[in-house]
């Protein structure tokens, strides 16, 4: 929960150092992050609510966001990485695998 404290051309520098560093020396890691995505689809309405609310406190208080899949597959593509998982942890987290 590091990344939603920063706005997307932050977020997209903080990526792009995770890659450099997983990618050094030929060698081939990944980034695990445990963040919040937002899916109005499929997350039951007071969850929903619960996860806009703190995206509302978010923009409000540090200039940060919390974002869709859509919005993290952006960030996760412009910082250089071509592909990512997310496995949910919990109604309000998930884990968020990116790989160079």
């Amino acid at each position: 929960m590091i990344l939603h404290d920063w706005n997307d051309n932050d977020c997209k520098k903080i990526l792009e150092n995770c890659k450099e560093a997983i990618s050094d020396k030929g060698k081939r890691g990944r980034v695990i992050l445990i963040e919040t995505v937002i899916n109005e689809g499929q997350d039951e309405h007071g969850l929903t609510g619960l996860k806009l609310a703190m995206d509302v406190r978010m923009t409000c208080l540090l200039n940060g966001k919390e974002r869709s899949e859509e919005e993290w597959k952006k960030l996760f593509m412009e910082a250089g990485f071509q592909s990512y998982k997310i496995y949910p942890l919990t109604g309000y987290l998930s884990l968020i695998e990116i790989y160079p």
